[in-house]
């Protein structure tokens, strides 16, 4: 049986930019993520909030101002799940994060589960949310439908926490279908872009500072 084409919100995202940078970053892996003090800040804050949902481990005093919000999480009714990894096949079932079947993935930062609604946080540590995109938090949604059947009602958030900006969503199980439809529709773009080798440039203002494929005519660095 043909493996299928895994992917993920960010390799979704990163396609619908540039098909031709995401050939080369996500499929080539050409260019190797070269972390900066910003993401290096952000994956320090998650681990800190992770342990102090998990474990009660107080956070680093360089995050302690966050203290307070991240310990109402950990507070929440409910089964508290922290960088939960996703797995889900073709068929939309659950399946382990590195299963040979594996058709997407997905980890949500924060997962409280209680009877059969469930709250969704993935935290943000941007300082301007003026780009927030919430399609992250449904795709989260429809796989913790998957994984948690008893659950009928999920409000969401992406919790900017140092822009402090809260942008928030709610989804419900009779939306299943319909929010499917959509992620099968995109999906299928790059499915067919995979099967013909075609992965054509989408030129932007983001080519000459921020894509690192040179060899593109676009790139104004070239």
């Amino acid at each position: 049986m043909k493996k299928p084409l895994a992917w993920s919100y960010s390799r979704m995202k990163n396609f619908e930019t540039c098909p031709k940078q995401y050939y080369h970053v996500d499929v080539l892996k050409e260019h190797p993520f070269q972390e900066t003090v910003e993401t290096r800040y952000g994956n320090e804050f998650h681990k800190a909030a992770e342990k102090l949902v998990r474990d009660g481990t107080p956070m680093p005093e360089r995050f302690e101002w966050a203290e307070p919000l991240v310990q109402t999480l950990k507070d929440r009714p409910g089964e508290k799940h922290v960088e939960l990894k996703f797995g889900l096949t073709e068929n939309l079932e659950p399946c382990d994060f590195f299963a040979s079947d594996v058709w997407l993935r997905g980890i949500v930062d924060y997962l409280a589960v209680d009877g059969d609604k469930a709250w969704i946080i993935d935290y943000k540590t941007g300082k301007n949310a003026k780009y927030a995109d919430p399609d992250q938090l449904e795709l989260m949604a429809l796989m913790t439908f998957a994984y948690f059947p008893e659950v009928n009602n999920i409000s969401a958030g992406l919790l900017y926490v140092v822009a402090d900006s809260f942008i928030r969503d709610a989804y419900t199980l009779e939306e299943w279908n319909h929010l499917w439809s959509k992620w099968f529709k995109r999906y299928a773009a790059m499915e067919a872009a995979h099967q013909n080798e075609v992965f054509n440039p989408k030129p932007s203002g983001l080519c000459r500072a921020h894509c690192p494929v040179l060899e593109c005519p676009h790139n104004g660095r070239s």
